[in-house]
């Protein structure tokens, strides 16, 4: 069996970004984001912003990065991509010029074809349906809806005019509100005027000298309204799923959302599972702006935009998790664990089963050679993508060791490393533009040595990366067949930029041997239209619970994942739709369901 761990497994580019809403000031992270995702010619390609390049694999698993044509939109965002009449159409997002489209039959090798644009937009997706009729999405703002249009298939210029087809609604859709945990409502006119002008004074910059075309970001980044973007449509059994993606990239709520209709401009309305998909718990949260489509199986995947933020808020990763339609034609994705080992086989049997290997690193023990202020050694297995641990330097000595407390039998081993407030010169030249950078051209190289040990005196080396020529933040190593350790160790590390190495996940995944949790105790109840408050009453044995909840009791399609008892939030509701809870637990052993309840309203 072949297993994937989200984030996907693959090189992000470094971006050196001279933001002008804070003067310029150079922000170094990685990202890859709002993925396109296409079954082409037998292979699959996934086409992500900022990564000068398309990702391709035999088999969802193993992705290489290729370098794609200069004279492509590498630096325009959510790169859009879909298969007609056997060439690739690709395009990308410009608010300021007429966005052209290219068109190729070798996605590797080109040479790609330009069509003149005859508009600007954001966040396009073109759509081809089986009559062979074209359609087009677009739309990126929290002021302005998605749009669609019909194109001509020879020329992909409009006909007709566009329609708006998806608007915000915060104030009856839960998952759409901004904030951790969808926690704020949109702020009236007198508040954003006079957020804005405090935000004017605190720049220290009179406003007639701040350029105009940033001045509705500003606006637009303190209204509290929801980004409505990341359109993406999709056909099955005669319906049209136009997805879309909310409320803002930077949350740990960042979620996709669906609404149906019966032809591809709609009217639309919105479909009973939602979010479909939605992430907000766990390592690596985020689940918003992406694409779903059919591998060579028959087997759906949804692929889209994890968030990281804290160096930049587009500091962010691509995730791969199975989705699907289900006998009542609801749109799923499940992100239940979504950021464990997935078994990219049998899903058409249960794309629902229950991981194969367990969390073993939560919460255990850790020791390092050394460490930084703030970064300690026991961060790298809190499981939490926005914390890490730090060595006091870049020499090849540094280690990072983690203790699971006993011998267990694992089987992958996930590394993510993290990136702490680089501070060098741009290597290039920044490209102008409201989205101002410079993409690293380099190919970096990650380095490490992995040993485990029973006993911590006697070890045995795991994976010896210490001569690789990847770049793999996030490295996944999978020992299907098993192997008996107590003691991971870390060592001889080398990451790019002569950078101190920072974890924020050493993270292990295998089978105890002992027994699952108990049936965890819980209450649930509604706290509102939009939200509802969760109590898990806290037993022993249990490293985590996951918190489950859908219209159906048959369809508890939405989840978050918690590391700790006591109440819990969730404000992902939508107004005057019922719903069902469900609380399971887990540990090292297994997963233990718990009973499914009504969610009651609040007195």
């Amino acid at each position: 069996m072949k297993y994937l761990c989200n984030p996907v497994n693959i090189n992000y580019r470094y971006q050196f970004n001279a933001d002008p809403r804070r003067h310029g000031e150079l922000q170094i992270c990685r990202e890859a984001a709002d993925p396109s995702m296409i079954c082409f010619e037998g292979r699959y390609y996934i086409f992500a912003s900022m990564t000068l390049g398309v990702w391709v694999s035999d088999d969802l698993v193993r992705w290489e990065n290729h370098r794609l044509p200069a004279e492509l939109p590498l630096y325009d965002y959510a790169p859009d991509v879909r298969v007609k009449d056997g060439w690739v159409w690709l395009c990308a997002s410009s608010r300021d010029r007429n966005c052209a489209r290219y068109r190729t039959r070798d996605i590797l090798n080109g040479p790609y074809e330009e069509c003149e644009g005859s508009f600007p937009f954001w966040d396009p997706n073109l759509f081809v349906d089986d009559d062979g009729r074209v359609y087009f999405y677009w739309g990126c703002s929290n002021q302005t809806p998605i749009w669609g249009i019909e194109l001509d298939p020879d020329t992909m210029q409009p006909l007709g005019e566009r329609k708006e087809l998806i608007e915000g609604h915060p104030n009856r859709i839960g998952f759409e509100r901004v904030g951790e945990d969808n926690s704020v409502l949109p702020a009236s006119e007198e508040e954003i005027e006079a957020r804005y002008q405090a935000f004017i004074h605190r720049q220290g910059v009179p406003e007639s000298q701040l350029p105009e075309d940033v001045k509705p970001l500003i606006r637009g980044m303190l209204t509290d309204k929801p980004y409505i973007e990341g359109a993406w449509m999709d056909k099955h059994d005669g319906v049209y799923y136009l997805q879309y993606a909310c409320p803002g990239t930077q949350y740990n709520t960042y979620s996709d959302g669906v609404y149906i209709g019966n032809h591809p401009l709609g009217p639309f309305t919105l479909a009973p599972n939602n979010p479909y998909s939605y992430k907000p718990g766990g390592f690596l949260p985020g689940a918003g702006h992406g694409s779903t489509m059919q591998d060579l199986q028959g087997n759906w995947w949804h692929t889209s935009t994890m968030r990281v933020s804290v160096n930049h808020d587009f500091e962010r990763r691509v995730g791969i998790w199975p989705a699907g339609f289900d006998a009542d034609g609801d749109l799923f994705c499940n992100q239940r664990y979504g950021d464990w080992p997935i078994s990219v086989s049998g899903l058409q049997e249960d794309p629902w089963r229950d991981p194969a290997w367990m969390l073993l690193s939560v919460g255990k023990k850790a020791e390092a050679s050394s460490c930084t202020e703030g970064h300690e050694p026991w961060r790298a297995a809190e499981e939490n993508v926005q914390t890490w641990w730090q060595a006091a330097s870049a020499e090849k000595n540094e280690w990072l060791m983690l203790d699971l407390g006993k011998c267990f039998d694992i089987h992958a081993v996930q590394i993510n490393f993290a990136d702490d407030r680089i501070d060098i010169s741009c290597p290039g030249e920044i490209r102008p533009g409201s989205q101002a950078r410079y993409i690293e051209e380099r190919e970096l190289v990650t380095r490490w040595r992995l040993e485990a040990s029973a006993d911590g005196e006697s070890w045995f080396v795991v994976e010896d990366k210490t001569k690789a020529d990847t770049d793999l933040a996030h490295d996944l190593v999978v020992r299907e067949e098993g192997f008996g350790a107590r003691f991971l160790r870390i060592g001889s590390m080398e990451v790019p930029y002569g950078q101190k190495p920072c974890i924020s996940g050493l993270r292990v995944f295998g089978l105890g041997e002992g027994q699952k949790p108990a049936v965890p105790e819980f209450s649930a109840e509604r706290a509102g239209d939009l939200d509802m408050r969760v109590r898990i009453r806290e037993q022993e044995d249990t490293l985590g619970y996951t918190i489950l909840f859908g219209s159906d009791p048959q369809k508890l399609y939405h989840s978050c994942m918690v590391f700790a008892a006591g109440e819990k939030r969730i404000g992902a509701l939508i107004k005057g739709r019922k719903y069902w809870v469900r609380v399971d637990a887990f540990n090292e052993n297994g997963i233990t369901e718990g009973a499914c309840i009504v969610l009651e309203r609040e007195e």
